[in-house]
């Protein structure tokens, strides 16, 4: 069985007498940033549509499922199978429509039952006594911030239309910008923040990712840039060599070859 196998090699590089002496040093901490990298990486293969990559990675973060329940196994806490059972029950729990009698209609519908079984979890946990207390602090700050958007706009805290969103972005930037030419830097962070956050809030208005929308940006431009780097070398120069004006139009010439190439597909 290939979980038992990787359950048993997680084994072997934790046995304290001829394990790997790395993954005997590591704890829930120090591992935690591999799996939080793993994840990222999961989610880059599946922008790349590279499946290959995909299952490879999908590896990786299983890897980490195990390391931590190998940790906790050794602790008397909890075990892998113990993970396992816990999200087959959860799974059930919170599909009462497909492994129970309850009826749902609509995906719409499916979302807002799936949000009162949580909250009902917590109740039963006593935890969260506000609707954003288990949002977790540890997740991107952008995500985090559509996240706690989304739990306040669930009880109608939240803008009735998207263009008055638009209108506190504007309101916020403008504040940003009064605190930049003032030079206070500390209340500048601040309002930069605020702007990030409005940001999160549109992104959940419109049903967009942020963090996915940020990678297409991030991609784009260094696509870009790339093609200035190669543009520029073409003619014996660099970025270093070059100027503004002289990148900005090569910038706009690779706008073009891309909205050209969009065209002819």
């Amino acid at each position: 069985m290939s979980v038992k196998r990787l359950l048993d090699i997680m084994a072997d590089l934790r046995h304290p007498e001829t394990g790997c002496q790395w993954d005997l040093e590591q704890t829930f901490e120090t591992i935690a940033p591999y799996t939080v990298e793993e994840a990222y990486e999961v989610a880059d293969a599946i922008q790349r549509k590279d499946l290959n990559d995909l299952r490879d990675e999908l590896g990786d973060l299983l890897f980490q499922v195990a390391f931590h329940s190998r940790m906790a196994e050794e602790q008397g806490r909890f075990t892998f199978e113990d993970v396992v059972d816990a999200i087959c029950d959860k799974m059930i729990r919170r599909h009462p429509h497909v492994f129970g009698e309850a009826e749902v209609r609509s995906s719409a519908e499916q979302t807002v039952a799936w949000e009162e079984i949580k909250a009902e979890e917590r109740a039963a946990k006593g935890r969260a006594a506000s609707v954003l207390d288990d949002v977790p602090v540890g997740l991107p700050a952008l995500t985090r911030s559509v996240k706690l958007s989304r739990r306040a706009a669930r009880v109608g805290f939240v803008w009735p239309q998207i263009s008055q969103v638009f209108d506190k972005l504007q309101e916020e930037i403008g504040e940003l910008r009064v605190e930049v030419e003032a030079g206070d830097m500390d209340k500048a962070r601040d309002e930069l923040g605020d702007v990030l956050f409005v940001v999160g809030n549109i992104a959940r208005t419109l049903d967009i990712d942020p963090e996915d929308a940020l990678r297409g940006s991030n991609a784009k431009f260094q696509r870009r840039f790339s093609y200035i780097e190669t543009e520029l070398a073409a003619r014996g120069s660099s970025p270093a060599q070059s100027n503004l004006e002289e990148m900005d139009g090569l910038w706009n010439e690779a706008k073009q070859i891309e909205k050209a190439g969009s065209k002819s597909d």
